[in-house]
């Protein structure tokens, strides 16, 4: 969940890459050499903490390197309570919940100043399910942009049900710049609306670690207007049809196949989930449209006496059919997280089709867990309108520190630079992972 996204002035950089097909680089991105390939298997339920809970000889459970790992809260302590004695309690998470919350202050020429609380909450339904994670964030600017994201995705006891919502309301001023990954930055586009997201998908286990679910999703979004492109000429919105508002309203079917061993920030696993998008005038949209969207990461740990991990992400959204509103369109930083396209202001980008490649090197900076950090990089092309094809490929790239604020959930907050094409660079900062 991103919590919040400062743009800032802009660099000269150009790269070009050329016939890259994205169905080959998936089909290497997951046939990569297995390491630690017994590690890739269904992990037992204390799998999914953040420290590996092992078992003595005698029967009894000893922490693994427990005095050493710390997080904010232990530095707090060590500042604030000179006296205090750290009690020694099993690196466990229960039903009873783990929060991990901070708030923030930032500054843009887009929103001026900015106020964020973001954080998220892990516990486990039972001793038999896996970790379930509800994060969150509300965001006031100085320009009056107001939304607050929540997304929860819960596991059932045997991991025999998983619960995943997605809940937004957003006051939002926002450009767009046109539709392809070619729109030139010339072509901004100052618009306004409100947003209502309703996302709720339930998914049952098939086999192993394999799901199949159904899903209501709508997208609803009033008083939508636009200021039109500085120059005068007509904005692609304006091409595409203006509206005072829209509805997308449709039914989901899902398959989702998830090895990661913790959700919050993955070490090792694969996770790949599909969705197929059929929005139906008959259930209130404005109009019939049908969409595909695959998401699929792998994480590799590199060795067991490292914590460093290799990570990667490949992302494709599609609409198959259909017209469906302008804002609803894929677009860079729109996807369930608003986690694409570190290094470009969210919305840069749109189109009819996006394809999205991330990899991402994460490493540790301190012995004790506290600080950690990262080196990524990532590419995307947008189509224009139906029927087109891809456009330019506009890569990003960056670096960014991590800072551990909850052991047990192995919480991290993210603080990346990341630069883009065109001039583009900009600050973010996340609660937890970017995937």
């Amino acid at each position: 969940m991103k919590a919040y996204l400062i743009p800032t002035h802009y660099y000269t950089l150009a790269i070009k890459v050329k016939n890259i097909s994205p169905y080959l680089l998936l089909f290497f991105l997951f046939h990569l050499p297995n390491v630690n390939k017994a590690n890739y298997q269904e992990k037992e339920v204390n799998n999914q903490l953040s420290d590996t809970v092992k078992t003595k000889t005698t029967g009894a459970p000893s922490i693994q390197n427990e005095t050493s790992q710390k997080d904010l809260s232990d530095v707090f302590s060590s500042i604030f309570k000179k006296n205090h004695t750290k009690k020694t309690q099993p690196d466990t998470i229960t039903s009873r919940p783990i929060f991990s919350i901070i708030p923030a202050v930032g500054y843009s020429l887009q929103t001026k100043l900015a106020a964020v609380l973001s954080g998220n909450m892990a516990f486990k339904m039972s001793n038999t399910s896996r970790l379930s994670v509800i994060s969150g964030s509300m965001t006031y600017t100085q320009n009056k942009q107001f939304y607050i994201p929540i997304q929860s995705n819960i596991w059932t006891k045997h991991h025999s049900f998983n619960l995943v919502g997605d809940y937004r309301f957003y006051k939002y001023p926002q450009s767009t710049y046109g539709l392809g990954s070619n729109a030139p930055k010339e072509n901004e586009n100052p618009m306004d609306y409100s947003l209502l997201r309703f996302y709720q998908i339930v998914y049952k286990k098939v086999v192993g670690n394999l799901y199949g679910g159904i899903g209501y999703i709508v997208d609803y979004r009033w008083n939508i207007s636009q200021k039109g492109i500085k120059n005068g000429t007509m904005s692609d919105y304006e091409k595409y049809g203006l509206s005072k508002s829209s509805l997308s309203s449709g039914i989901t079917i899902n398959a989702l196949y998830d090895t990661r061993d913790n959700i919050i920030n993955a070490s090792e696993g694969t996770y790949v989930s599909v969705q197929l998008r059929n929005n139906l005038q008959t259930l209130g949209s404005h109009s019939n449209w049908f969409s595909l969207i695959m998401d699929a990461r792998k994480f590799i740990h590199i060795k067991k006496s490292s914590k460093n991990v290799i990570a990667f992400w490949y992302y494709n959204w599609i609409i198959l059919k259909g017209k469906p509103p302008y804002l609803d369109l894929p677009s860079i930083g729109w996807d369930s997280y608003n986690c694409t396209g570190r290094g470009y202001i969210q919305g840069r980008f749109r189109g009819s089709k996006m394809i999205y490649l991330e990899s991402e090197y994460r490493f540790g900076i301190s012995s004790n867990g506290l600080l950690g950090g990262t080196i990524f990089m990532n590419v995307s092309s947008f189509s224009a309108t139906q029927g087109t094809t891809y456009q330019k490929i506009q890569p990003g790239y960056g670096i960014g520190a991590r800072i551990k604020i909850k052991k047990k959930s192995k919480t991290n907050i993210g603080i990346d630079y990341g630069f883009g094409t065109k001039n583009s660079r900009g600050l973010f900062i996340n609660i937890g992972e970017y995937f």
